[in-house]
């Protein structure tokens, strides 16, 4: 039985592996095709946003694509469990020691090994380029993002944001840096964690209060107010626990199924 479950965890990285370093070199053979802001076509999975930009993150398993569609097929969902059952599971252990800087200064742009690194701006600034629409920049700036229209999927809603109100709007880590540090990154090379905090994988721009509420909680304390998105949300939590081969826990694991009709 355990061999079993060993083979499917395995499997289950083996196959996210795989999708991610196609879609890796696919971006690399399509660099300069557009700007981060620019068109994306709309994807075939689940439902898109009124910009039709949003993508399924079973199409986007490196993270380089903008939003986050809902998993809406039966055939999809039945992919969703088969990367979440591929997960290891362990209890959830002490914060003792954690430190937001362990994971390196905020929105660093010299976390190497993730998209968009060293490019000259920083990775909030990335993420508001990459999942924005209508993206304006400072005066004498292609990088420094001023305004902008978001659609936040935990929320469902459209907001409209200035930078003047910079807190409207936060960049969620999907999978907390605290939870990361409680399921084992304590112990990862200092590096290790500066991708973890900077991989647009695992950063999504969302709606400030709601991203507060959220705070260090796993899919079992805390779901996205949408019910729609949450399988494609326990599929992206899923997604980073798996590229970083961290666990989770097995009551974060079973509402992750629960979601995805499993």
């Amino acid at each position: 039985m355990l061999a079993e479950r060993d083979a499917g965890r395995e499997g289950a990285r083996s196959a996210y592996v795989a999708r991610a370093a196609a879609a890796a070199v696919t971006a690399l053979l399509c660099a300069g095709c557009g700007g981060l802001g620019g068109d994306v076509s709309p994807t075939e999975r689940g439902t898109a946003a009124p910009d039709g930009r949003v993508v399924s993150p079973l199409d986007n398993p490196d993270g380089t694509k903008p939003g986050l569609a809902p998993v809406t097929t039966d055939a999809d969902e039945a992919e969703a469990r088969d990367l979440i059952k591929g997960l290891a599971t362990k209890g959830r252990g002490p914060k003792t020691g954690y430190d937001r800087d362990e994971f390196g200064y905020a929105w660093m742009d010299t976390a190497d090994g993730v998209p968009l690194a060293r490019n000259g701006c920083d990775t909030r600034n990335d993420l508001l380029k990459l999942h924005g629409r209508n993206v304006r920049f400072r005066s004498g700036s292609d990088c420094v993002v001023v305004s902008m229209d978001l659609y936040d999927p935990y929320t469902g809603k459209d907001i409209a944001w200035k930078k003047a109100k910079a807190a409207e709007v936060q960049v969620d880590h999907v999978v907390p840096l605290s939870y990361s540090w409680q399921m084992g990154s304590s112990r990862w090379p200092e590096g290790k964690r500066e991708q973890l905090a900077n991989d647009v994988l695992n950063l999504i721009p969302v709606d400030g209060r709601t991203n507060s509420a959220k705070g260090d909680s796993g899919p079992a304390s805390w779901l996205p107010p949408d019910g729609r998105i949450r399988c494609a949300y326990a599929v992206r939590f899923a997604q980073v626990a798996l590229k970083y081969e961290m666990p989770v826990t097995e009551a974060d694991r079973r509402v992750m199924l629960r979601q995805c009709g499993g």
